[in-house]
């Protein structure tokens, strides 16, 4: 089992202030395969008080000095690449496979477009053609408390620590005390990539502990967040006495309205895009909506589908879904899995219990549910497991209706062949993003959301501002 106690504080492994072991289960076999420690304020003031001394010269370092530490960084964490699939399939469960090809492969993609965009980004640049004398100049915000999710933990960790550093800030990192294997590992890339001691600071802890210490630090000018509402929310109110910003990736309950002209695939592919990583996304298409006249061989495809997505151990090689991340994750899945059963939904695959034989480790089936109303548990609740659920409707009105009839607004999705309804119906949606057609967004776009599913935006050009102040200067020439 991994001892993986210490902290990584101004540019070293240091022990933590006070021993609160912490075990780190892997999911496929509920065994502990690591041992880490959880933070405690004293650890936390730290970690704060490097990051501010380094902000003292990071801040002042030219964009080509920082742009050359993140090329170093990208070829340190290529070398590493393998070490991170493997990390992050044995700490949250991501069958090996996808945890190379997709979880693992992210962070490196995500680093390659940072480089571009920061590359072309102007930090200084004139307000106007009709204002010569006037500049906007992007200035670093200061030390950043980076609070990371379990279920893609090095694309998120990424998409913060990246744009942050190409912004000249220095920063606290708390990845989630479920998956912090690949968070320290990041750490060790970091260091062997040579980044300045105190730029880049890593504490392992829960919420309740290191994330509210972080999210409540005086010296601290920024939160960015990715996880659950509940905790979002939390976070707002710890931050608020210090007027701090605060970014949120929260939850999502994506639609996808599939109309009777969408492409032959489109039912299957929506379904094996909600089970992918074992639903545990949060811009995962959960809710399909299929127009009437479709929608019985609609059921009967996602039906298929749904019993044709295998289920296995994630270190094994090959197509399926690996474990939840843990026993609390599982529990939630089985209880909304019964709520769904007994508010009257039709369940057509999957149900309750581990598929035929996994009697170990949080795995679940996939599972589809047909006749759901929009006022089910099922589908107002971000389940976070492999749970699709199926809801006719009859016309376009009402499927917007039913799109936007919930508290969230990240990722909603249109299927259809008619070009000007799909424009239509995607501008009505009340969500961050919309996916058409079974197109993924570019690298380079932003993600987030609206409403409940947060504010700000990770990746892209805004990715990178968001991490920045603006000044606004006259006088330049």
């Amino acid at each position: 089992m991994l001892d993986q106690k210490q902290f990584y504080i101004n540019g070293e492994w240091v022990n933590p202030a006070i021993d609160n072991d912490f075990p780190v289960i892997n999911p496929s076999n509920e065994l502990a395969c690591a041992t880490i420690s959880l933070g405690s304020q004293a650890d936390t003031d730290k970690a704060v008080a490097a990051a501010k001394q380094a902000f003292v010269t990071w801040s002042l370092s030219s964009k080509a000095e920082r742009i050359s530490l993140v090329e170093n960084i990208l070829q340190s964490y290529v070398k590493r690449l393998d070490d991170m699939a493997n990390a992050i399939s044995t700490e949250m469960g991501a069958p090996i496979d996808m945890a190379i090809n997709a979880q693992a492969s992210a962070g490196n993609q995500n680093i390659e477009s940072f480089l571009k965009i920061a590359r072309d980004f102007e930090f200084v640049r004139p307000l106007s053609d009709d204002t010569p004398n006037d500049r906007l100049i992007y200035d670093p915000i200061g030390v950043c408390g980076l609070i990371t999710p379990w279920n893609w933990p090095v694309n998120q960790i990424v998409l913060k620590v990246i744009p942050a550093l190409l912004g000249g800030n220095t920063m606290v990192l708390k990845p989630s005390e479920i998956s912090p294997l690949s968070g320290n590992l990041f750490a060790e890339i970091m260091n062997d990539a040579g980044t300045p001691a105190g730029v880049f600071n890593l504490i392992n802890g829960d919420g309740p502990g290191v994330g509210t210490q972080l999210s409540a630090h005086p010296d601290i000018q920024m939160i960015s967040f990715t996880g659950s509402t509940r905790a979002g929310i939390a976070i707002s109110k710890n931050a608020a006495d210090t007027l701090k910003r605060v970014h949120l990736e929260l939850g999502g309950k994506g639609a996808n309205i599939i109309f009777a002209d969408a492409d032959e695939k489109a039912v299957k592919r929506g379904a094996m895009h909600c089970f992918n990583n074992t639903g545990q996304s949060c811009n995962a298409p959960t809710r399909m909506l299929v127009q009437r006249e479709i929608y019985s061989q609609a059921v009967e495809t996602a039906k298929a589908a749904a019993e044709s997505c295998r289920v296995n151990l994630a270190s094994k090689s090959g197509k399926h879904i690996g474990p939840l991340v843990s026993e609390l994750q599982f529990n939630k899945v089985q209880d909304l899995i019964q709520k769904g059963i007994s508010e009257g939904a039709t369940l057509v695959a999957g149900g309750l219990g581990r598929p035929e034989g996994l009697n170990l480790g949080y795995f679940v089936k996939p599972t589809v549910f047909a006749d759901v109303n929009n006022q089910m548990s099922i589908a107002r609740e971000e389940i976070f497991g492999p749970v699709l659920s199926m809801i006719p409707f009859d016309t376009e009105e009402e499927a917007i209706e039913i799109s936007n009839d919930t508290p969230y607004g990240l990722t909603n999705y249109v299927q259809s062949q008619d070009l000007d309804r799909r424009r239509r119906v995607c501008r009505r949606l009340q969500s961050g993003m919309v996916e058409m057609n079974g197109y993924f967004r570019a690298p380079i776009s932003p993600f987030g959301g609206v409403k409940a599913s947060g504010n700000g935006r990770e990746g892209g050009v805004l990715g990178l501002e968001d991490f920045m102040e603006v000044k606004s200067v006259s006088g330049w020439s």
